[in-house]
């Protein structure tokens, strides 16, 4: 009964194509995600959230302690303005790797086309690309192209991510990041009360003096603690009602997974100023930080550790801080540092 077994066997290869196939792209997925649910534990989810006035969708300055470019943010409740940079405020972008459309939406249809294609004419899933040995010369092809595009995009945001945020700056901008004098690995200086911070010359239209620094690293630690306690009714002392908002939602998403996150031993390593301006009333500062902390997910019920570690690990953001009339700093930002 050859024709039998040949069936057999064609059904058999298919199988195993199927399942290499399968094996290879969770291969390639897992260290992504896994990645990205080890960053998202700290405050702030590991994202960028918040507001800095009409310079939010205008990217910091970079920084020596920051010194690559800014992720935009993925939270915010500022709209862009009419005076704003019209490429950087588009929330959603398409080309390459737009998410809605782009290269790389027509890519992932075509892969879906050529799958429901083969399945309707008896070649399988992936029947309609060739078999195993195209589609693994195929993947591999994007990624070289993914990750060759991904430095050239770095390497141009680099170089043009500093003159971008202040193309459209008033005339109250600064002229740039504050020069960083000192690493402060631990240190005092200035008495020992700036800790990690470094600061220059204050050429910045709004001065930022040595009490500024200090609340800056008081409240770095200060948050990070009433978020690992979960207190909210502390929070809203620290931070902007935004801020807030985003920090609840976060901490509902924990008591769905029947988790908490811990943060401990946080201790700044190095700070330097990005800018600082006025507006209206209102004074704001963006620092770029270099923190170190232990940073750990674990039941509620057991305690048990279920993401991060008992080890300590570093962290580099770019801050946000908010100052009314009568009123101290509270934090209006975090973005993530490339």
């Amino acid at each position: 009964m050859p024709g039998i077994w040949e069936t057999h066997m064609t059904f058999s290869q298919r199988s195993r194509s199927l399942f290499k196939t399968i094996a290879v792209v969770l291969a390639l997925a897992l260290p992504t995600a896994l990645a990205i649910s080890s960053a998202d534990a700290r405050v702030g989810g590991g994202m960028s959230s918040g507001s800095r006035g009409s310079r939010t969708y205008s990217a910091p300055p970079s920084t020596t302690t920051a010194p690559g470019s800014t992720s935009q943010f993925n939270r915010t409740y500022t709209q862009p303005g009419a005076g704003m940079n019209s490429a950087a405020a588009a929330p959603a972008r398409g080309g390459l790797f737009g998410r809605a459309g782009g290269f790389m939406g027509g890519l992932a249809a075509g892969f879906l086309g050529a799958g429901l294609l083969g399945m309707l004419f008896g070649g399988g899933l992936f029947g309609g690309l060739g078999g195993l040995s195209s589609i693994i010369g195929l993947i591999i092809q994007i990624a070289l192209v993914v990750l060759v595009v991904r430095l050239a995009m770095s390497w141009w945001q680099r170089r043009h991510s500093p003159q971008a945020a202040y193309a459209n700056a008033d005339a109250s901008a600064g002229p740039g990041p504050q020069t960083n004098y000192r690493s402060g690995l631990g240190g005092g200086g200035l008495g020992g009360g700036l800790g990690g911070f470094g600061f220059g010359a204050n050429n910045a239209p709004l001065e930022i003096k040595p009490d500024d620094y200090e609340a800056f690293e008081r409240l770095l630690g200060e948050i990070q603690t009433a978020w690992s306690n979960e207190d909210v009714a502390k929070l809203h002392t620290l931070a902007t009602p935004e801020m807030v908002s985003y920090f609840e939602q976060d901490l509902a998403q924990n008591r769905a997974r029947n988790v908490v996150n811990k943060t401990s031993n946080v201790k700044l390593l190095q700070g330097d100023l990005a800018e600082a301006w006025r507006e209206g009333e209102t004074d704001y500062a963006t620092v770029a930080l270099r923190f170190a902390l232990t940073d750990k997910t674990v039941d509620r019920n057991t305690g048990a550790i279920v993401a991060g570690s008992e080890q300590p690990g570093e962290a580099t953001e770019i801050w946000t801080f908010a100052r009314r009339p009568n009123g101290g700093w509270e934090l209006s930002a975090i973005q993530q540092a490339n």
